[in-house]
């Protein structure tokens, strides 16, 4: 009797034939799916014109946070409420040589120079706070001009300080003359 031939009543899979259809569904699988990620998006790069929505939408923003960045603004620390300790700031940060500016009691715009920090000299501090404001502050870099507003509004770029510095002007007139009655 010959064993070579194959019965044809066997039912069943070679060894050869299973191992294809192995090979094959991986290969649909890992050209179906290679695309998809389940990891969360990264946050991008701290900028002046991101600065607040990056902060207040991290998961380190609980009711009260400052931040404060170092070293031309390369480093920057995040503190939680007004008692806790300084952590870095793990993301990209985008805010090199940084200047900030306020404005004083006759509405000149002014330098702010900070204190030393771990015995560096700190470039920015700004406070978020639970109800959606912020420090209101100018930011100047190679770039532009930009003014982070305090409460309402997208901080906007222009091409000087004073310029931003006539923006806040006009913002806050509006606001103190929105309470007018005629």
């Amino acid at each position: 009797m010959n064993k070579t031939k194959r019965d044809p009543l066997r039912k069943g899979f070679s060894l050869i034939e299973l191992l294809m259809v192995i090979m094959i569904v991986s290969l649909v699988y890992f050209v179906g799916f290679s695309r998809v990620h389940l990891d969360k998006p990264k946050p991008k790069a701290l900028t002046p014109l991101n600065l607040k929505d990056n902060i207040v939408n991290s998961k380190f923003f609980n009711g009260h946070a400052t931040l404060m960045c170092v070293n031309k603004c390369k480093q920057c620390y995040l503190r939680q409420g007004l008692s806790g300790s300084f952590r870095p700031y793990a993301n990209k940060i985008d805010l090199k040589n940084i200047k900030a500016y306020t404005l004083d009691e006759r509405d000149s715009l002014r330098r702010i120079e900070y204190r030393r920090f771990n015995d560096q000299k700190v470039c920015l501090v700004m406070d978020f706070y639970n109800n959606g404001s912020s420090t209101q502050i100018i930011l100047e870099d190679d770039k532009g001009s930009y003014f982070l507003p305090a409460f309402f509004g997208e901080a906007k770029k222009f091409d000087s300080p004073s310029d931003a510095k006539e923006y806040w002007l006009k913002q806050s007139q509006s606001v103190s003359s929105s309470g007018d009655f005629y």
